[in-house]
């Protein structure tokens, strides 16, 4: 920790500030990422969208176990009635902060692997299927286009405050994941999909660790192309517009929490000619994140859907651990130079 203190004293004329230290060890950035990856989060994630110094690397390891009654891995979450489905699934990841024309933006990939298994009851008889294996890998871009300059060095970020902050988003999700055309119950969708959004924040009060305090708003719309061989039918999806809300503050240096909210709406599936209902679900939770070390951050999140009582509604719960490694070779290189500390 002092060769980041070091380092800050250096830029400040040996005035130290303790945000120097937040802004630095991008594990604290990258661990907000508890990304579950967007086509299974429940709802969008707390913090994610905060930005630290250029260069900043990270690693995400993410276990959730779903249930509900549509497929975790579908981002349409198409709602079967009937069913009962329970998944668990597994993401790796890498995450890269960048300058774009002077402003911060990030890329991330993403994998997700797992297991589902689905059980209908129809007309007194039960039906159970299942999958395993990898799933559709996501590409994401992030950039921030209103609020401060990228960081591009240790000065820029201790001077970093979002303030009022607009991002442009863009996902692509690639149909490449374990699909079998048999069943209706995938890993993969075998199709292309993504989503486009301008996550917004909002700080309120002191940019000081332990005092921190945001608001934050992911409007997002998901699009689809069709999938052509759905148990031998096209299967077609509208466009479903992803509304998502936090409010976030520091409960101490190390710890954070948010309280989550999200809505969707839209997402027609129409199969073999016979359309579906669209979407219009609430879901709540909440996120607990924990910075263990200079590298490493924890985060633990539980989000369920509130407006399921309807069989045709979508209902799904999810619980979510993650651990994020992060590191900057900069950072990493003048900790070495201190001895480690």
């Amino acid at each position: 920790m002092s060769a980041i203190r070091d380092i800050a004293a250096d830029h400040q004329g040996g005035r130290m500030q303790p945000i120097a230290r937040a802004c630095t060890i991008t594990a604290t950035v990258l661990a907000l990422s508890a990304l579950c990856a967007p086509q299974a989060a429940a709802m969008d994630v707390p913090r994610f969208y905060w930005k630290t110094l250029a260069g900043a690397e990270g690693m995400p390891l993410i276990y959730e176990s779903l249930s509900g009654n549509t497929n975790p891995f579908d981002p349409a979450h198409v709602v079967s009635a009937d069913a009962q489905v329970d998944a668990s699934l597994a993401i790796a990841g890498y995450a890269r902060f960048l300058p774009v024309l002077d402003r911060s933006a990030m890329v991330a990939v993403l994998l997700p692997m797992g297991r589902i298994s689905s059980e209908v009851t129809a007309a007194g008889l039960t039906t159970k299927q299942s999958a395993s294996g990898f799933g559709d890998p996501m590409l994401e871009f992030d950039i921030n286009i209103v609020g401060p300059p990228a960081q591009k060095g240790i000065p820029d970020a201790m001077r970093y405050e979002p303030g009022f902050s607009l991002d442009l988003l863009a996902d692509v999700a690639f149909p490449i994941g374990e699909y079998d055309n048999a069943s209706p119950v995938n890993i993969g969708q075998n199709r292309w999909y993504g989503r486009l959004g301008m996550p917004l924040i909002y700080q309120i009060g002191a940019w000081v660790p332990g005092q921190r305090t945001t608001v934050e708003v992911v409007p997002a719309v998901w699009w689809f192309t069709d999938n052509e061989d759905f148990v031998g039918q096209t299967m077609e999806t509208e466009p479903m517009f992803q509304f998502d809300v936090h409010v976030t503050r520091d409960l101490s240096d190390r710890l954070w929490g948010s309280l989550d909210g999200t809505w969707y709406s839209g997402g027609k599936a129409t199969l073999a000619g016979v359309s579906g209902a669209a979407l219009d679900n609430i879901g709540i939770g909440f996120t607990l994140g924990y910075q263990v070390n200079h590298n490493i951050g924890l985060t633990f999140g539980y989000k369920s859907t509130i407006n399921d009582q309807d069989p045709g509604e979508m209902r799904m719960d999810t619980f979510g651990l993650s651990l994020v490694y992060g590191w900057h070779r900069v950072i990493e290189g003048s900790r070495r130079l201190q001895g480690g500390e």
